[in-house]
Protein backbone atom coordinates (compact mmCIF):
# COMPACT_ATOMS: atom_id res chain seq x y z
CA UNK A 1 0.00 0.00 0.00
CA UNK A 2 1.28 3.67 -0.56
CA UNK A 3 2.39 5.38 1.99
CA UNK A 4 1.11 9.08 2.35
CA UNK A 5 4.33 10.15 1.73
CA UNK A 6 4.26 8.93 -1.30
CA UNK A 7 0.52 10.02 -2.76
CA UNK A 8 0.81 13.63 -1.65
CA UNK A 9 4.27 14.24 -3.45
CA UNK A 10 2.40 12.10 -6.82
CA UNK A 11 -0.29 14.81 -6.31
CA UNK A 12 1.75 17.59 -6.37
CA UNK A 13 3.33 16.77 -9.19
CA UNK A 14 0.81 16.17 -11.02
CA UNK A 15 -0.99 19.98 -10.15
CA UNK A 16 2.73 21.20 -11.05
CA UNK A 17 2.69 19.90 -14.46
CA UNK A 18 -1.15 20.66 -15.07
CA UNK A 19 0.11 24.60 -13.99
CA UNK A 20 3.15 24.54 -15.86
CA UNK A 21 1.44 23.14 -19.00
CA UNK A 22 -2.00 25.79 -18.57
CA UNK A 23 0.58 28.76 -18.30
CA UNK A 24 2.74 27.89 -21.49
CA UNK A 25 -1.01 27.29 -23.20
CA UNK A 26 -1.97 30.58 -22.57
CA UNK A 27 1.44 32.59 -23.03
CA UNK A 28 1.48 30.87 -26.71
CA UNK A 29 -1.74 32.36 -27.39
CA UNK A 30 -3.42 28.74 -27.35
CA UNK A 31 -6.15 30.03 -25.27
CA UNK A 32 -6.94 33.82 -26.30
CA UNK A 33 -8.42 36.61 -24.23
CA UNK A 34 -11.68 36.45 -22.87
CA UNK A 35 -10.98 32.40 -23.50
CA UNK A 36 -13.64 30.53 -20.76
CA UNK A 37 -11.80 27.83 -19.49
CA UNK A 38 -13.33 24.06 -19.91
CA UNK A 39 -12.39 21.55 -17.08
CA UNK A 40 -12.94 18.87 -19.07
CA UNK A 41 -10.86 19.71 -21.90
CA UNK A 42 -7.86 20.49 -20.20
CA UNK A 43 -7.93 17.33 -18.22
CA UNK A 44 -8.21 15.45 -22.20
CA UNK A 45 -5.42 18.10 -23.18
CA UNK A 46 -2.93 17.59 -20.56
CA UNK A 47 -3.88 14.20 -19.35
CA UNK A 48 -3.91 14.41 -15.64
CA UNK A 49 -7.37 14.29 -13.18
CA UNK A 50 -9.48 16.71 -12.45
CA UNK A 51 -8.01 17.76 -9.14
CA UNK A 52 -4.99 18.47 -10.81
CA UNK A 53 -6.41 20.85 -13.13
CA UNK A 54 -8.88 22.68 -10.79
CA UNK A 55 -5.96 23.19 -8.48
CA UNK A 56 -3.69 24.68 -10.93
CA UNK A 57 -6.50 26.72 -12.41
CA UNK A 58 -6.84 28.60 -8.43
CA UNK A 59 -2.74 29.21 -9.15
CA UNK A 60 -3.14 30.40 -12.24
CA UNK A 61 -5.50 32.81 -10.98
CA UNK A 62 -3.52 33.72 -8.20
CA UNK A 63 -0.79 34.87 -10.55
CA UNK A 64 -3.13 36.88 -12.31
CA UNK A 65 -3.03 34.65 -15.54
CA UNK A 66 -7.13 33.70 -15.17
CA UNK A 67 -9.89 35.66 -14.05
CA UNK A 68 -12.38 34.06 -11.86
CA UNK A 69 -15.79 34.49 -13.57
CA UNK A 70 -18.92 35.58 -10.91
CA UNK A 71 -20.73 32.44 -12.14
CA UNK A 72 -18.02 30.23 -11.43
CA UNK A 73 -14.82 28.83 -13.64
CA UNK A 74 -12.17 30.68 -15.24
CA UNK A 75 -11.22 32.89 -17.86
CA UNK A 76 -7.98 33.93 -19.57
CA UNK A 77 -6.76 37.55 -18.63
CA UNK A 78 -5.64 40.55 -20.91
CA UNK A 79 -3.42 42.94 -19.49
CA UNK A 80 -3.06 46.77 -20.28
CA UNK A 81 0.40 48.36 -20.49
CA UNK A 82 -0.38 49.70 -17.21
CA UNK A 83 -1.01 46.30 -15.79
CA UNK A 84 2.29 45.10 -17.30
CA UNK A 85 4.88 48.65 -16.00
CA UNK A 86 2.61 48.04 -12.89
CA UNK A 87 3.86 44.76 -12.49
CA UNK A 88 7.63 45.40 -13.52
CA UNK A 89 7.75 48.28 -10.83
CA UNK A 90 6.35 45.81 -7.77
CA UNK A 91 9.13 42.95 -8.95
CA UNK A 92 11.59 45.81 -8.98
CA UNK A 93 10.70 47.48 -5.71
CA UNK A 94 10.58 44.09 -4.23
CA UNK A 95 14.22 43.38 -5.89
CA UNK A 96 15.59 46.46 -4.33
CA UNK A 97 14.58 45.78 -0.89
CA UNK A 98 16.76 42.08 -1.25
CA UNK A 99 19.48 44.17 -2.45
CA UNK A 100 19.38 46.43 0.56
CA UNK A 101 18.51 43.49 2.71
CA UNK A 102 21.97 41.74 1.38
CA UNK A 103 23.97 44.54 1.71
CA UNK A 104 22.94 45.45 5.12
CA UNK A 105 22.93 42.06 6.81
CA UNK A 106 25.94 40.97 5.13
CA UNK A 107 26.69 37.85 2.26
CA UNK A 108 28.51 34.29 2.56
CA UNK A 109 31.66 34.53 0.35
CA UNK A 110 30.33 31.76 -1.59
CA UNK A 111 27.32 33.36 -2.87
CA UNK A 112 29.16 36.59 -3.87
CA UNK A 113 31.74 34.28 -5.33
CA UNK A 114 28.36 32.57 -7.39
CA UNK A 115 27.55 35.86 -8.41
CA UNK A 116 30.29 36.99 -10.10
CA UNK A 117 31.05 33.57 -11.95
CA UNK A 118 27.46 34.04 -13.50
CA UNK A 119 28.65 37.89 -14.10
CA UNK A 120 31.37 36.04 -16.06
CA UNK A 121 29.72 34.11 -18.08
CA UNK A 122 27.31 36.68 -19.33
CA UNK A 123 30.16 38.75 -19.99
CA UNK A 124 31.99 35.82 -22.16
CA UNK A 125 28.81 35.68 -23.89
CA UNK A 126 28.53 39.27 -24.66
CA UNK A 127 32.19 39.32 -25.70
CA UNK A 128 31.42 37.09 -29.11
CA UNK A 129 31.74 38.47 -32.53
CA UNK A 130 28.03 38.46 -32.73
CA UNK A 131 24.81 38.11 -30.64
CA UNK A 132 23.39 34.10 -31.49
CA UNK A 133 20.69 32.25 -30.22
CA UNK A 134 23.18 30.56 -28.12
CA UNK A 135 24.57 33.73 -26.96
CA UNK A 136 21.00 34.51 -25.86
CA UNK A 137 20.44 30.87 -24.35
CA UNK A 138 23.59 31.77 -21.99
CA UNK A 139 22.44 35.22 -20.96
CA UNK A 140 18.48 34.03 -20.53
CA UNK A 141 19.96 31.39 -18.24
CA UNK A 142 22.52 33.40 -16.34
CA UNK A 143 20.43 36.33 -16.22
CA UNK A 144 17.58 34.29 -14.37
CA UNK A 145 20.11 32.81 -12.38
CA UNK A 146 21.88 36.38 -11.06
CA UNK A 147 18.04 37.16 -9.80
CA UNK A 148 17.68 33.94 -8.24
CA UNK A 149 21.09 34.58 -6.32
CA UNK A 150 19.61 38.05 -5.70
CA UNK A 151 16.76 36.74 -3.72
CA UNK A 152 18.98 34.18 -1.54
CA UNK A 153 21.85 36.54 -0.73
CA UNK A 154 18.79 38.91 0.73
CA UNK A 155 18.44 35.93 3.55
CA UNK A 156 14.74 36.19 4.11
CA UNK A 157 12.71 33.79 3.16
CA UNK A 158 9.23 35.41 3.32
CA UNK A 159 10.89 38.44 0.91
CA UNK A 160 11.80 35.10 -1.33
CA UNK A 161 8.19 33.90 -1.22
CA UNK A 162 6.78 37.61 -2.21
CA UNK A 163 9.56 37.97 -4.70
CA UNK A 164 8.32 34.42 -6.70
CA UNK A 165 4.68 35.95 -6.51
CA UNK A 166 5.29 39.08 -8.27
CA UNK A 167 8.33 37.83 -10.63
CA UNK A 168 5.08 34.78 -11.72
CA UNK A 169 2.91 37.84 -12.53
CA UNK A 170 2.38 38.21 -16.75
CA UNK A 171 6.09 40.01 -17.98
CA UNK A 172 7.40 40.61 -14.97
CA UNK A 173 9.94 37.85 -14.92
CA UNK A 174 13.78 39.33 -15.56
CA UNK A 175 13.73 37.32 -19.25
CA UNK A 176 10.43 38.60 -20.04
CA UNK A 177 11.25 41.55 -22.93
CA UNK A 178 14.52 39.87 -23.15
CA UNK A 179 14.29 37.93 -26.54
CA UNK A 180 12.06 40.80 -27.77
CA UNK A 181 15.26 42.79 -28.46
CA UNK A 182 17.28 39.48 -30.17
CA UNK A 183 16.12 40.99 -33.01
CA UNK A 184 16.99 44.88 -33.06
CA UNK A 185 20.16 46.74 -33.76
CA UNK A 186 20.69 47.80 -30.34
CA UNK A 187 20.45 44.29 -28.81
CA UNK A 188 24.01 44.10 -27.48
CA UNK A 189 23.62 47.52 -26.32
CA UNK A 190 20.27 46.45 -23.99
CA UNK A 191 22.45 43.68 -22.51
CA UNK A 192 25.45 45.40 -21.96
CA UNK A 193 23.63 48.41 -20.40
CA UNK A 194 21.64 45.14 -17.73
CA UNK A 195 24.94 43.38 -17.26
CA UNK A 196 26.47 46.78 -16.10
CA UNK A 197 23.81 47.47 -13.70
CA UNK A 198 24.27 43.74 -12.67
CA UNK A 199 27.80 44.13 -11.49
CA UNK A 200 26.85 47.61 -9.99
CA UNK A 201 24.76 46.02 -7.81
CA UNK A 202 27.13 43.21 -6.70
CA UNK A 203 29.72 45.32 -5.48
CA UNK A 204 27.32 47.73 -3.88
CA UNK A 205 26.12 44.41 -1.99
CA UNK A 206 29.61 43.71 -1.36
CA UNK A 207 31.02 46.96 -0.30
CA UNK A 208 27.68 47.03 2.48
CA UNK A 209 25.92 49.75 0.83
CA UNK A 210 22.80 48.93 1.40
CA UNK A 211 20.57 52.38 0.16
CA UNK A 212 22.99 52.32 -2.74
CA UNK A 213 22.48 48.48 -3.75
CA UNK A 214 18.27 49.18 -3.54
CA UNK A 215 18.64 52.12 -6.04
CA UNK A 216 20.87 50.20 -8.46
CA UNK A 217 17.96 47.30 -8.14
CA UNK A 218 15.20 49.56 -8.86
CA UNK A 219 16.57 51.20 -11.75
CA UNK A 220 17.16 47.77 -13.24
CA UNK A 221 13.79 47.35 -12.95
CA UNK A 222 12.85 50.92 -14.65
CA UNK A 223 15.26 50.25 -17.83
CA UNK A 224 13.23 46.99 -18.44
CA UNK A 225 10.00 49.02 -18.35
CA UNK A 226 11.56 51.66 -21.13
CA UNK A 227 12.40 48.04 -23.08
CA UNK A 228 8.83 47.11 -22.77
CA UNK A 229 7.80 50.04 -23.69
CA UNK A 230 10.16 50.03 -27.06
CA UNK A 231 8.84 46.66 -27.82
CA UNK A 232 4.89 47.35 -27.70
CA UNK A 233 5.68 49.75 -30.55
CA UNK A 234 7.68 47.09 -32.71
CA UNK A 235 5.32 44.62 -34.25
CA UNK A 236 8.50 42.18 -35.30
CA UNK A 237 10.30 42.37 -31.34
CA UNK A 238 6.66 41.80 -29.72
CA UNK A 239 6.13 38.23 -31.57
CA UNK A 240 9.23 37.22 -29.44
CA UNK A 241 7.44 38.32 -26.02
CA UNK A 242 5.97 35.08 -24.73
CA UNK A 243 2.21 35.82 -24.04
CA UNK A 244 2.16 38.73 -26.11
CA UNK A 245 -1.35 38.24 -27.36
CA UNK A 246 -2.35 38.69 -23.82
CA UNK A 247 -1.73 42.46 -24.10
CA UNK A 248 -4.11 45.16 -24.43
CA UNK A 249 -3.46 48.13 -27.16
CA UNK A 250 -4.62 51.21 -26.29
CA UNK A 251 -6.97 52.64 -29.02
CA UNK A 252 -5.28 55.29 -31.35
CA UNK A 253 -6.71 58.63 -30.75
Amino acid sequence: MNSVDEVVPAATSQTVKAQLALRELILAGELPPGARIAELWLVERLGVSRTPVRLALVRLAEEGLLDTLPAGGYAVRDFSEADIVDAIELRGTIEGLAARFAAERGVRPALLSEARDCLRRIDDALAAPALTDETFSVYVAQNARFHALLAEMAGSPLLARQLDKAKALPFASPNGFVLAHAVGPRARDVLVVAQEQHRMVIEAIAQREGARAESLMREHARIARRNLQQALHDQQALQHVPGARLIRRAAAR
